[in-house]
């Protein structure tokens, strides 16, 4: 054990050659800055503060007052060292991001010059000196490791090829203020100066000095700082934990001195209060947001990480996996992660140009109609490529003509914010609806050029997955052309064998009543196979043989008729409307609406109620069939639903409502669907009215109805 007076005197002598050592290079800095060499002043003036706190420190010992207030001016002088270091090329702009963590910890430490003050004025309070020695640890603690992560920082964020220009005097650094944070650590735990680490601060400003003159001989070149936004995040996190680390403990202290019983209760209280606000602050995705935003404004030139955006974007729309989203709902989750949103729709062209519903992104509340977009709206976005901030849009500015093209759902939808267009070679492939982040802001021009970058790369994706679909379709219906070749073929010549034996048996019967049985049976076999064959000859085109006028409110009552003798555990009911008389077969009608209504009953719970209804709607009559069953997803409708030989039924074929469409498709018409996944389908049979059919046919004859210029002036 070795006795207080010898931890004195090797306090002394190790400071002492300490103050030595850094007074020969602080002269020898000098004279090469005098003789015109590079040479750091800041660098100067930190070892000249260094030398007279070790001379300090060995004459008067490290406790007093004088010795500690140039203990504070030494540790800005090194706090200089590192903003130097930071801003050694000049680039100004490089020490953005680290000039206010800086600037608190200068603060920080210049809060010593009050504590000393304090010290001074209450030193006859043990009880109040106790607090303010707790406090002024936990300053330098708080100095200490604020100075450790800069350091690190700037070995990590500077250039590999340049981290020679640093890293003698970073380790110089990291050793002062390393073994400082432990010395201090131990102060703070044990409320006390431990006189054994007192004296060996001198042999560690010793070795300060030594890295430090290795660094200054050895030169280096120009430093660039490349700092990373997580770098910036984790930096303000740190001094916000300090900061709040000393808050706790000077509220802690001040509670305290109430005394008895009091003080245990208020401090009880104040823990509790205290760890409530946190669990409320900490998981707030609303304050990181604003965390976020504080950092990317004003610590940065650029919002966006382009690296790490770049890196999220590629996992996104690469996931894979039976467990991973469709790809509809992936491209709306990597526009909307890079703009913070909260939520998304995806819309892709329908059939006749406008834009329908394809995917949500965990918005299943927004109400979005079966023509999300009209025709003229798609043909805007195809030709501009121009993303819209919606918010604008609902202020009056107009930037480009697309106020008057928005509908007016997505308008009175307060949760849309924003709209990316998804152009491929000049042909809308997409339309991204972003909703609105948790911390609402304004689009500045980087949102504006990443998105469209962004929906550029997104675009081609969706492009290619397109064109995989459609050799995959193609393929299907190749295999599916090849087997029903043969089964028409063995059809055929089934029904040729019936008509044979029929007629054979209508000559040699000798039973006129079994000749008679015979006939029917053997007559209507080959009905209905020929009738088959018709069927199957109907896909493609041509497979509406005649189109007709018919009235679309009497073919709903007959369908709904004929469910209701048939019975079952769904009713099936027709709203009585006013005539619709489209042009269309009522054969094949029928047949799309049996299918319809077939599907409504399989998707809905026994007692639930089919509806059907007729409608006008301009030059075009409506057949609505709806239920309130399961529903389906956007996703199942656009990609699956009509997909061929893809069946959720046991046992489907999965040709059913491709069959419809197509079959709709030969009358001129349009079959739409609308459905919510929990709150049933409305499946829409659009077809041309008769008038519209004849001023098509006739163009002559609508134009002499008109009255000329003439007769109505």
């Amino acid at each position: 054990m070795h006795s207080p007076l010898e931890w004195t005197g090797l306090s002394q002598w190790s400071n002492l050659i300490a103050a030595f050592a850094a007074m020969l290079l602080t002269v020898w800095l000098v004279d090469r800055h005098r003789r015109g060499k590079e040479t750091s002043r800041a660098l100067i003036a930190a070892l000249a503060l260094t030398t007279a706190w070790c001379l300090l420190a060995s004459s008067f010992g490290q406790n007093v007052a004088i010795t500690q207030v140039f203990e504070l001016i030494r540790n800005l002088g090194w706090l200089g060292i590192v903003y130097s270091l930071f801003a050694r090329d000049n680039r100004h702009t490089s020490v953005v991001q680290v000039r206010p963590v800086l600037a608190v910890l200068a603060m920080v430490e210049l809060l010593q010059v009050v504590l000393l003050v304090l010290a001074i004025r209450f030193a006859g309070i043990d009880s109040a000196a106790a607090m303010i020695f707790q406090l002024s640890v936990m300053f330098r603690l708080l100095l200490t490791t604020g100075a450790l992560v800069l350091v690190h920082n700037l070995y990590v964020g500077a250039i590999s090829g340049q981290r020679d220009a640093v890293r003698w005097t970073a380790l110089a650094l990291a050793l002062m203020w390393g073994y400082d944070l432990n010395f201090y650590t131990i102060a703070y735990l044990g409320h006390l100066i431990p006189q054994e680490m007192v004296a060996l601060r001198g042999l560690i400003q010793i070795g300060v000095v030594l890295l430090v003159s290795v660094g200054a001989m050895r030169g280096g070149s120009a430093l660039r700082f490349s700092p990373s936004r997580s770098v910036a995040f984790q930096s303000l996190s740190l001094l916000v934990i300090g900061g709040y680390l000393i808050l706790m403990v000077a509220a802690a202290q001040s509670v305290a001195w109430l005394g008895g019983d009091v003080s245990q209760l208020a401090q009880l209280g104040f823990a509790f209060a205290t760890t409530v606000v946190i669990l409320a602050l900490v998981p707030s995705g609303r304050l990181r947001g604003w965390l976020n935003v504080m950092l990317a404004k004003h610590f940065f030139q650029h919002r966006y990480d382009y690296r790490a955006e770049w890196l999220r974007f590629t996992r996104t729309i690469g996931r894979g996996g039976p467990g991973a989203a469709p790809l509809h709902a992936r491209v709306v989750q990597a526009l909307a992660d890079i703009t913070d949103s909260a939520s998304g729709l995806m819309l892709i062209p329908g059939e006749g140009g406008d834009l329908v519903l394809a995917a949500r992104w965990q918005w299943p509340t927004a109400e979005v109609p079966a023509e999300a977009m009209p025709v003229e709206t798609a043909q805007f976005f195809e030709r501009r490529g121009f993303i819209v901030d919606l918010d604008e849009v609902r202020a009056g500015t107009d930037h480009e003509g697309e106020a008057a093209l928005m509908p007016r759902w997505l308008v009175e939808e307060t949760g849309a914010w924003a709209l990316v267009p998804l152009v491929h070679f000049d042909r809308l492939v997409g339309l991204v609806v972003l909703g609105r982040p948790p911390l609402a802001r304004k689009l500045d021009w980087e949102d504006f050029d990443l998105l469209r970058v962004v929906g550029q790369q997104l675009a081609s994706y969706i492009a290619e997955h397109n064109g995989q679909s459609a050799l995959l379709e193609a393929s299907r219906f190749d295999e599916f052309n090849r087997r029903i070749a043969f089964v028409m073929h063995d059809i055929k010549n089934l029904a040729s064998q019936l008509a044979l034996l029929a007629r054979n048996a209508e000559r040699h019967a000798d039973n006129p009543a079994f000749r008679k049985d015979m006939l029917v049976t053997l007559t209507n076999s080959a009905d209905k196979l020929n009738a088959l064959l018709a069927r199957l000859s109907r896909y493609g085109a041509g497979g509406v043989q005649r189109l007709e006028a018919i009235d679309a409110a009497e073919v709903i009552e007959a369908v709904a008729a004929r469910y209701r003798e048939a019975g079952g555990e769904c009713p099936v009911y027709a709203t009585p409307g006013q005539p619709c008389l489209v042009t269309a077969s009522r054969e094949t009608l029928e047949q799309v609406l049996a299918h319809l209504v077939q599907n409504a009953i399989d998707a809905s719970q026994p007692g639930m109620a089919v509806l059907l209804q007729t409608r006008l709607d301009g030059f075009n009559g409506v057949i609505e069939v709806a239920d309130t069953g399961s529903g389906m997803s956007a996703d199942f409708v656009q990609s699956r639903l009509f997909t061929p030989f893809v069946s959720t039924k046991a046992g489907g074929f999965g040709i059913g409502a491709f069959e419809a469409r197509e079959l709709v498709r030969a009358m001129n018409g349009r079959l739409e669907v609308e459905s919510r996944e929990g709150l049933g389908s409305r499946f829409s049979v659009r077809l041309p009215l008769v008038v519209a059919t004849e001023l098509e046919t006739h163009p002559d004859v609508a134009s002499d109805d008109k009255p000329s210029d003439k007769k109505v002036a």
